[in-house]
């Protein structure tokens, strides 16, 4: 904690997609660590979501803005003048990416390209960060966790985007920045869970939408095997990269972000500890809707960053379900969503 605050203290941060659920909780631990924080992305999206919940805006230089527009991006980082950056802006539903394949690459594709082409365009960034996924390797459904050298090739349209963002960030890297003005790394991301998730198509909020309003949880997969971590494990190892390419640019690479081993579970398991954590007899079922091809087993293999840097889970996942319980029931008591953010970063971060 104190290493990250000494370092991110009074550094100037843009972060992409700040809006957004992970980029919400992103955006208030810089903004904990000292960090001046810029923000470039969509309007919130949904009735509800985390950015206006916790009322993050009044803290932020947060710029509206598609980062398909290019014109608009570069007048961001020309008045910003960033010296790290996270990328988190992204189309980043697998069943979304089948209904608008054509949306769904142009930001997730030309999106990086925008970005890269900004970062090359801007002296002042030494340290930058693309946040893909765990969905960027070729799947061959097998029981292997998928280190950084195996093939990338996503299945699905959002997947498959995704890949192609790593491959565009590669080529960026390699072609522009061989001088180490600026360092370059990707970071892959399990399935991330946590309070102030509002999104459709995920297990978490459909359990908590439910729950909330005493119906049954209903279950698509329930035999899916998927790395599930709390929301701040994969953002403590974002800043952790970011700081580290930036203190030695050997560090900067291909990271993958996930839970140990024994914490990558079925969903059905996921929604048994939910149901557990959660209490007042609530219940799920199996009911298949014959939805598009989502991949059955996925795990990663995380010895990079751990032996890189030293990184480890600090949460499994009963806990990471636990927390994720523990801040939306007091979100739904009324209670201020910034402070039980700022609860759980604290207690995360003293672990």
């Amino acid at each position: 904690m104190n290493e990250l605050k000494e370092f991110y203290s009074g550094k100037r941060v843009l972060v992409t997609g700040h809006t957004g659920f992970k980029g919400s909780w992103l955006t208030r631990m810089l903004q904990k660590l000292g960090a001046q924080v810029s923000g470039y992305a969509l309007a919130p999206q949904g009735e509800r979501n985390l950015w206006e919940a916790a009322g993050l805006g009044n803290a932020v230089n947060s710029e509206i803005g598609d980062i398909r527009d290019l014109e608009h991006l570069k007048s961001v980082f020309e008045a910003v003048r960033p010296e790290i950056v996270f990328h988190l802006a992204a189309q980043p539903i697998v069943r979304d990416s089948y209904k608008m394949p054509v949306y769904t690459y142009e930001t997730n594709v030309m999106g990086t390209v925008h970005v890269l082409e900004c970062v090359r365009l801007t002296p002042s960034v030494r340290s930058f960060l693309n946040v893909t996924t765990d969905k960027v390797y070729e799947n061959r459904e097998t029981d292997y966790g998928y280190r950084e050298n195996d093939p990338l090739d996503g299945y699905d349209p959002y997947s498959n985007s995704k890949s192609c963002s790593e491959l565009v960030t590669h080529s960026y890297a390699r072609s522009f920045f061989e001088d180490k003005r600026c360092a370059i790394s990707t970071a892959r991301a399990g399935n991330v869970i946590g309070g102030g998730d509002f999104a459709n198509d995920r297990i978490i909020p459909d359990c908590v939408r439910a729950a909330a309003s005493g119906k049954t949880i209903v279950v698509r997969n329930p035999y899916s095997v998927r790395p599930y971590q709390y929301v701040l494990e994969p953002l403590y190892a974002y800043l952790l990269i970011a700081m580290r390419q930036w203190e030695d640019g050997k560090n900067a690479g291909y990271y993958n972000v996930g839970p140990d081993d024994e914490d990558c579970v079925t969903t059905g398991r996921l929604a048994d500890l939910f149901c557990a954590a959660w209490g007042e007899n609530v219940s799920w079922e199996n009911r298949s809707d014959g939805g598009p091809h989502e991949a059955g087993f996925l795990k990663l293999d995380c010895g990079r960053l751990k032996t890189a840097f030293g990184w480890h889970p600090r949460l499994n996942v009963e806990q990471a379900v636990a927390w994720t319980v523990e801040w939306t029931k007091a979100y739904l008591r009324g209670e201020n969503a910034l402070s039980a953010m700022d609860e759980q970063i604290d207690r995360f971060l003293a672990l």
